[in-house]
């Protein structure tokens, strides 16, 4: 008679499960739907199967071209040397500033950790002023080099918090055993700390890539040349006041989501913590 109840709320949370999973991958299959649907405009069906297959939106995809070059790889490129570009500097600097608020008490700190903190609680478009005003200033706007820096001031106040949280989880002890041994501090950290901390980076690397890979307004904003936009940008513009190529949309759409599900699939391994689990003896 026990069983009986508990496999009803099995089914139950299976089937609610389902049904969430439905809800979220609805709006997806629509997006795919329309990418290999022939046509330009969007269809009144809410079938997420398309009537007829083509490939012709990816085709006009990677062929269109604009000042001889073609549109979507060159755009392709502004985005990647700028995620990999924030990711580096996300990475690099979260990390060190993150170990140093973990492991050393200094004046400011509390102050630093509650200003990255209170950063965070404003959206990216209040900065949108200051930061142009700035940019234009040093000269760096229409420049990759400018976006990268506004996309790093953005991801770098989370990635700090993330990775100290993950450096006060591991054991003070292996630090002191190195230093026993005759470690530097800056030993310690590049020989043991960065290793055991794979799951925290590779969380701060993520993010700050989808930082910088996924963002529209910003990118938008600071680059005016049609030249340096970003894909976000140019996939943007095909759905305008005069024209609406929803096929074209939607492809660049599914295109530009495939670097970032092969980043979840390349981090996954190391996104699930516990490497730490026994490093120390009882």
């Amino acid at each position: 008679m026990k069983r009986r109840p508990r496999l009803l709320t099995m089914v139950a949370t299976y089937a609610a499960l389902i049904v969430l999973v439905c809800v979220v991958l609805y709006p997806v299959l629509l997006v795919c739907k329309k990418a290999f649907e022939p046509g330009r405009t969007l269809s009144t069906s809410i079938s997420p199967v398309p009537a007829t297959f083509t490939g012709q939106h990816f085709v006009d995809l990677f062929t269109s071209s604009s000042r001889g070059e073609l549109t979507f790889l060159r755009h392709t490129l502004n985005s990647v040397v700028a995620a990999l570009a924030t990711t580096v500097v996300g990475v690099v600097l979260s990390c060190t500033a993150a170990y140093a608020l973990s492991r050393f008490r200094f004046p400011g700190r509390k102050l630093g950790l509650t200003t990255f903190l209170v950063v965070q609680m404003f959206p990216a478009t209040l900065l949108l002023l200051p930061l142009y005003v700035v940019l234009d200033r040093l000269g760096l706007l229409n420049s990759l080099v400018g976006l990268v820096l506004v996309y790093s001031t953005t991801a770098i106040p989370f990635c700090v918090w993330t990775l100290k949280g993950y450096f006060d989880t591991l054991p003070r002890e292996l630090e002191e055993a190195a230093r026993i041994d005759g470690a530097s501090q800056w030993m310690v950290f590049r020989r043991i700390i960065l290793p055991l901390a794979r799951p925290g980076l590779s969380v701060t690397a993520l993010f700050s890539f989808m930082t910088a890979w996924n963002e529209f307004i910003m990118a938008s904003t600071f680059m005016t040349d049609e030249s340096k936009y970003t894909l976000p940008v140019l996939i943007q513009s095909s759905v305008g006041r005069f024209t609406q190529d929803w096929g074209f949309f939607a492809a660049g759409a599914v295109v530009t989501s495939i670097p970032v599900m092969i980043a979840f699939y390349v981090l996954q391994k190391y996104l699930v913590g516990g490497l730490t689990a026994g490093a120390v003896k009882g």
